[in-house]
């Protein structure tokens, strides 16, 4: 069986011609067993990829190759096909989408996942451990005892980092973030500094490196990706619990569907049993509107490509 490389990675530095690096990207790819989602702005790069191990190594010696990307880091895991529809790559004003600039030279400390794992071990009531995703991301798994902001987009964090700075002495707070990769807390945490927080750290390589040097100590469930896996444990050598209920029956589920009314299309967790009963759908009005699609049935559903998706994939298109 062939075992693909999955990819995550991003890197800040200065890109003059965002639009000719996605050239460069398109006609790498064309040629080789890459599929993936590739953002480029003149700010940096970030990506997520899944490709044959040949191809993945070829890319990331081809990209660091590059003196821009020369110190870039990927972590890696394996999966048994492919995990994109697609090679996709696009010019982004930001690497994450905030509506605002922030001083990137002044992020929270970075800190390895052995720092990170005795941080957890001696924290204090004055230390406040932040979950920065999303709460579909977070409702999968998160480290025990961590504030979980109900947010639903990335652009909702900086309202939610006012709000903590009534509820924290930002002087007096030590804060410890984290989220996936690592690259959104590049951001948060220049957005927490300039809000008055003087102590800030964030996990360097976010979940994803922390569960491939440091495994799952400390932390409860699945975590989030955004790709066709969408439910990963942390750590390859550990099993992992499910934490997370079915919205039908609340029995535990890890299983992401799309809502299948086709106006809807919401995310949700659902047991195989519940979705089939409810066709896929998230609530019964869902069931009763006029543009269901049918369930697609599978032991872990991937999420729902829309046509163009579907006729990009068998054209090879970029």
């Amino acid at each position: 069986m062939t075992s693909y490389w999955v990819l995550a990675y991003y890197y800040f530095t200065s890109i003059k011609e965002p639009a000719l690096e996605v050239l460069r990207h398109k006609e790498f790819f064309s040629t080789r067993d890459i599929k993936g989602r590739i953002y480029i702005s003149h700010d940096g790069i970030n990506g997520q990829m899944s490709a044959s191990p040949d191809a993945a190594e070829e890319y990331i010696e081809w990209l660091r190759s590059d003196s821009r990307f020369k110190d870039i880091e990927f972590k890696i895991h394996t999966y048994p096909e492919h995990c994109f529809p697609r090679a996709t790559v696009k010019v982004r004003p930001q690497l994450v989408a905030m509506d605002a600039s922030y001083d990137m030279s002044k992020t929270g400390v970075h800190v390895s996942p052995e720092q990170w794992k005795k941080m957890l071990e001696e924290r204090d009531e004055k230390t406040v451990l932040l979950d920065v995703r999303n709460d579909y991301e977070w409702e999968l798994g998160h480290f025990e005892g961590a504030e979980l902001p109900t947010l639903e987009q990335f652009r909702e964090f900086p309202t939610y980092a006012k709000k903590l700075k009534e509820k924290c002495d930002p002087q007096k707070t030590k804060v410890m973030m984290y989220c996936t990769g690592g690259i959104r807390c590049e951001v948060y945490s220049a957005l927490l500094k300039e809000e008055g927080f003087n102590e800030v750290y964030q996990l360097q390589g976010g979940i994803i490196k922390y569960g491939l040097q440091a495994g799952s100590k400390h932390w409860k469930g699945k975590l989030f990706v955004f790709d066709d896996r969408l439910a990963v444990p942390i750590s390859e050598k550990e099993p992992a619990e499910t934490i997370s209920s079915c919205i039908h029956c609340k029995e535990k589920s890890d299983l992401y569907f799309n809502c299948a009314n086709m106006d809807c299309n919401e995310l949700f967790i659902s047991c195989q049993a519940c979705a089939e009963k409810t066709k896929g759908c998230c609530c019964p009005d869902c069931e009763a509107a006029p543009r269901v699609r049918p369930l697609q049935k599978g032991e872990r559903p991937k999420p729902f490509r829309r046509l163009s998706h579907l006729f990009s994939e068998q054209t090879n298109e970029l």
